[in-house]
């Protein structure tokens, strides 16, 4: 029987997830969530089980809302690295969750890590 998109996605999602549990010790999780309007992003750290920091397009200050394009995610990535950057942190493991890192993840990625951000 053939495998569905979903669970594929599924999969993908728990292999990234447990590689990062495995091997973070401790760091943040730069963590993004892709819609068909919007994407998002959080820096969490999961030994405390807190959001430090978050950006999306749904954030009418950054002009992108209900867009999810190339632009729109490199201007995401350099608004967490900006606030990343203002609460402190500089280090942390990139999630990509379930996405492949092409396209709108990648560019959110290269974003932040022009802003400071080290992963």
């Amino acid at each position: 029987m053939a495998i569905s998109k979903r669970e594929l996605f599924l999969k993908r999602r728990l292999r990234v997830r447990n590689k990062i549990k495995a091997t973070s010790h401790g760091r943040l999780r730069l963590s993004v969530h892709r819609s068909g309007k919007n994407i998002s992003v959080q820096l969490i750290d999961d030994v405390k089980g807190v959001t430090l920091a978050s950006a999306s397009t749904l954030e009418k200050e950054l002009g992108f809302v209900g867009k999810n394009n190339l632009e729109a995610s490199a201007k995401v990535g350099a608004t967490i690295a900006e606030r990343a950057k203002k609460a402190g942190f500089e280090e942390c493991y990139f999630d990509r969750g379930g996405f492949l890192f092409h396209g709108k993840i990648k560019a959110l990625a290269d974003a932040a890590r022009e802003g400071g951000l080290k992963f």
